[in-house]
């Protein structure tokens, strides 16, 4: 393997043609020797992390990775999240340490991209792989017992009109869905990535559809992705049949109530999903190779940047697309991204408290279990700074015993991840008072409750026969 690039880029998650893109720092530095090390790491004692949820021990060994012993992935995974730049690999020893133990005390799934987001270039020149800073990756979710999932994205330059052995790590190449003629060589990479990490069981296809819309037609070329798709399909099942895939991730764009653009009969109070959207999934439905699940994201607000008719009205949406979705294509719904804060110019989402954040995140999840998504990853936008809104943990660049440290959206996701996984069957009986129910959000299984004041003041809330305060923007956890 050749030396790591030392470079640094910018990317987002939105698509260009629609204007929502997310822009986030890509690249890390990790030392190759290093991750070289690491990446020998196996699962922690006592067996790997079934991606159903059991504990297994045993099983061959592969380039230091746990074989799959039964060879079997469920394709409902749970809640979990997305690995950024920044994560726990990367900082002071006690900080990653307390990181690392966070992360190991309720293990999620996690999912790391192949290029971009924290890994560097896989395929600089053709043959010439450089896969140290996915293997810091991959090691880490392992040393934490996370379910690991890769998506595979972005295309080295090469691949999409660059030239071998430079990467530019501007938005507008990374953007770059790869040519036509090299969808194969990006199925062919695809497959490498699957023989490097045999413990790794499930893959998402590409990334919100990035490069793959036709500006003549006005339409996304879902053909092209369907292309690119099907080979990467038939190249991970060739690698292990019992591999799991699953696209096409495209974003749920919507418009306000009333307005025609694009208008489908997907719609609510919210709005109505672009139908654009809902004509790729249907194309690549009905043509793929075949698939173990289905990959969405999408916003709350609207394309022009309202909350319709409110920030936590308007995640109902998610409960809708979902519900669709499921009927429509029969597969197992993963949300690869979800978003319910707007930007800011620079694309910062902070202009919420931390309150009021987490219980508008906590509404969007509880929307979507209750639509039937049975998998969801939270979009972690970890920086290096001491403030970092909606993070999971503190920077673990912080000094002084401040950073990997619990923060407020860890301990929900954490929490609705135990609560509420694959296979929960949810209790629509809950009792809520009449004057309560316009102030709250409710979601329970036979053994848990969660509420969410949706109110910026403190109420006294009647529940499940059990009467409680609430602070403003509170979220709540009852046993039953």
């Amino acid at each position: 393997m050749h030396e790591a690039l030392t470079g640094a880029g910018l990317t987002g998650t939105g698509s260009t043609t629609v204007g929502r893109w997310r822009t986030t720092a890509l690249l890390g530095t990790a030392a190759a020797a290093l991750a070289l090390l690491l990446v020998m790491c196996g699962f922690p004692s006592g067996g790997a992390t079934d991606p159903g949820g059991s504990r297994r021990a045993g099983g061959d060994r592969v380039n230091g990775a746990a074989k799959n012993p039964s060879g079997q992935g469920a394709p409902a995974l749970g809640w979990g999240f997305t690995h950024t730049e920044f994560s726990a690999e990367r900082g002071g020893p006690d900080a990653r340490k307390r990181a690392e133990k966070l992360l190991s005390a309720q293990p999620m799934p996690q999912n790391q991209h192949i290029m971009g987001w924290g890994a560097n270039n896989p395929e600089e020149s053709p043959g010439r792989y450089d896969f140290d800073e996915l293997d810091s990756r991959v090691a880490l979710m392992r040393r934490t017992g996370g379910t690991p999932v890769i998506t595979l994205c972005c295309a080295p330059d090469w691949m999409k009109g660059g030239k071998a052995g430079e990467t530019d790590w501007s938005k507008k190449q990374l953007e770059t869905a790869p040519s036509p003629e090299h969808y194969k060589d990006f199925a062919k990479l695809a497959g490498k990535v699957a023989e490097r990490y045999p413990d790794v069981r499930h893959f998402i296809v590409w990334n919100e559809f990035k490069g793959f819309f036709d500006n003549d037609k006005n339409r996304w070329n879902y053909e092209g992705y369907t292309k690119l798709y099907n080979l990467v399909y038939q190249e991970l099942k060739k690698v292990d049949k019992d591999n799991r895939i699953g696209g096409p991730y495209v974003v749920m764009d919507s418009y306000g109530p009333g307005e025609d653009t694009h208008d489908s009969g997907l719609k609510g109070p919210w709005g109505s999903v672009d139908q654009r959207s809902l004509d790729a999934v249907t194309y690549w439905n009905e043509h793929k190779a075949g698939a173990d699940f289905l990959v969405v994201d999408g916003s709350s607000y609207t394309k022009d940047d309202k909350y319709v008719p409110d920030e936590f009205a308007a995640t109902e949406k998610f409960a809708d697309v979902s519900r669709r979705l499921r009927k429509e294509t029969g597969l197992p719904l993963w949300w690869a991204e979800w978003y319910v804060e707007l930007a800011d110019k620079n694309d910062d989402r902070n202009g919420w408290s931390e309150k009021h954040r987490t219980a508008v995140q906590a509404a969007a999840m509880m929307a979507m279990a209750e639509g039937g998504a049975t998998t969801g990853f939270y979009w972690n936008p970890e920086n290096q700074g001491a403030a970092c809104p909606g993070c999971l943990w503190s920077s673990t660049g912080l000094g002084g015993g401040d950073g990997g440290r619990e923060l407020p959206m860890m301990k929900l996701l954490a929490r609705f991840s135990h609560e509420f996984g694959p296979g929960t069957r949810f209790d629509r009986s809950v009792a809520v008072a009449a004057d309560d129910k316009p102030d709250v959000r409710v979601l329970a299984d036979d053994e848990a409750t969660l509420v969410v004041n949706i109110l910026g003041r403190p109420i006294k809330a009647r529940i499940d026969g059990r009467t409680f305060d609430m602070g403003a923007y509170g979220v709540r956890w009852l046993r039953r």
